[in-house]
């Protein structure tokens, strides 16, 4: 490290003001740079933002929280209580499962009762409930290492942690294929797998590495911020200000500047930010194409970007509605009859014809959120993305009727004289209004291909000093996940950048990572 570089205060502009962006922003404040926090919206959130429309409150995206505690290392890592700055419910039941055929499970961390629903569909498969989380829990234990550390080079996948992990990963196996070692019912399986959803993924093609998801539901809850997941990248925004970084919204960057293959700051209609370090927390496909030359980037080029594999898309509708529905639970999965029909109508880039809907009814938790006697409630559909040859502007309509039909049989409400103000998105919007590559709301798809070392980098690899968070990143989707990524990109900067307090900065594991050239 140059000398005269650690003696002056050290610049870093990030790029997105989502949740990786606003913990970088944090950790990095802590380490001693100076943050300025660039957003192309008029909000912060990205896709963990907030609609607010005649009285009612919608998240955007994400609307299960799951795993406090790396939020709360971040948060400690500030000199601030997490548990302090957001209000939570935890949930239970977590969720309710509800099959085509009637059958009911709810979803509960109690292990005897989680076993007698579970036994409603099959009382051998039931038996194997306990012992099935139990290796679930191994396994996280196993894993929780290699999710926290980056992955550089080849020689990141040959570190003792990958090694000892291994035997539980299963690489040959997808989540649906493992879980068959446990339960021998399909809809036991689909019970314990949908969960690759929120990684836009199908339980039939997720590696079995994901089963850990349902290892964190169950080993540690399932949460609801009052005011709905957006109050947590507000109240990461309202730290980040109060520790002196600066967030400007409304300012999309256009290109970063570069000296040779070194970023040295980000250009916007406002001005230039000069930085010694820039932080992309935009989703990665469409953000890195728009800010760094093709020409500058060796392994992700526009060609190779547009080659990958990308998860699934969402079709959604926000409805205001007039009245409560008590007997409907804060979240609910309506799951298809027809799963494997659904999942190649996915992957073919169409809309399901019987699809599966999860409906969040977060009311009858958080009354804040729709005026008095009324409710707000949240339906997502899995859709195939931009990269089929669906046209969403004629079928969106012809669709909303068909959710909401499909919603009255499952749940016995016709809702349509309820609604007093209602939103709908499709992949389209996704992609004009969220600046979301192809629709694909979960970003990359993490198949074997596209996980760890093949995955983008949060060093990224293609120019200097610029690191990744988020979803696109390593090691991948959901909000979990995207906090280690924030963890890891940051963590990484302090130390190249030589920050006085980077140790502050929750550490990644291991510290020291081998060189190893590709």
């Amino acid at each position: 490290m140059n000398m005269s570089m650690s003696t002056r205060s050290r610049d870093v502009v990030v790029i997105g003001a989502g949740p990786g962006g606003l913990a970088s922003a944090m950790l990095l404040r802590a380490a001693g740079a100076k943050v300025t926090v660039l957003e192309r919206g008029d909000q912060v959130g990205g896709r963990t933002g907030v609609i607010r429309q005649d009285g009612y409150t919608f998240d955007v995206g994400p609307t299960f929280f799951l795993y406090p505690e790396v939020l709360r290392e971040i948060f400690s890592a500030c000199g601030r209580s997490f548990d302090a700055e957001v209000e939570m419910t935890r949930l239970e039941p977590m969720y309710r499962l509800q099959f085509d055929d009637g059958t009911i499970v709810e979803a509960t961390a109690d292990v005897e009762r989680l076993t007698e629903q579970v036994a409603r569909i099959d009382p051998e498969d039931a038996k194997n409930v306990a012992p099935y989380l139990a290796e679930n829990k191994a396994k996280f234990d196993v894993f929780r290492p290699i999710l926290q550390r980056p992955f550089h080079n080849l020689g990141s996948l040959m570190k003792p942690d990958m090694a000892r992990a291994m035997p539980l990963f299963r690489p040959w196996l997808t989540v649906d294929q493992d879980l068959r070692r446990w339960f021998k019912n399909p809809d036991v399986r689909l019970a314990f797998s949908f969960q690759s959803k929120y990684l836009g993924m199908s339980p039939f093609k997720c590696p079995s590495l994901f089963t850990i998801v349902a290892h964190v539901e169950y080993g540690f809850g399932v949460f609801h911020p009052t005011g709905g997941v957006n109050a947590i990248p507000r109240a990461m925004a309202r730290v980040a200000r109060e520790m002196g970084v600066d967030i400007r919204l409304s300012e999309p960057v256009e290109r970063l500047t570069f000296e040779g293959r070194r970023a040295t700051g980000a250009i916007t209609k406002g001005g230039t930010y000069p930085a010694d370090a820039v932080v992309v927390n935009g989703d990665f496909a469409s953000t890195i194409q728009q800010i760094v030359p093709d020409k500058l980037r060796r392994r992700w080029t526009d060609k190779k970007i547009a080659s990958k594999k990308y998860s699934c898309s969402t079709f959604m509708l926000y409805l205001g509605l007039e009245g409560q529905f008590p007997d409907m639970h804060h979240h609910t999965i309506f799951l298809s009859n027809d799963y494997l029909t659904n999942i190649r109508e996915i992957d073919a880039g169409d809309a399901p014809k019987e699809p599966t809907i999860y409906v969040q009814n977060a009311s009858v938790t958080d009354p804040t959120l729709a005026p008095e006697g009324h409710s707000a409630l949240y339906v997502l559909v899995p859709v195939g993305n931009l990269n089929g040859n669906t046209d969403w502007k004629t079928l969106a309509p012809l669709y909303r009727e068909k959710i909401l039909t499909r919603l009255e049989r499952l749940c016995g409400h016709d809702i349509r004289p309820k609604i007093r103000t209602e939103l709908m998105f499709t992949p389209e919007d996704w992609q004009a209004q969220q600046g979301v590559y192809r629709g694909a709301t979960f970003n990359l798809a993490h198949n074997l291909g596209q996980m760890l070392h093949w995955r983008p980098r949060n060093r990224f690899e293609d120019v200097d000093g610029v690191y990744l968070t988020g979803g696109g990143t390593h090691p991948g989707s959901g909000l979990p996940t995207i906090f280690e990524s924030a963890k890891i990109a940051s963590k990484l900067a302090a130390d190249d950048l030589g920050l006085d307090r980077a140790g502050t900065i929750p550490d990644i594991r291991p510290a020291q990572e081998e060189e190893i050239a590709e």
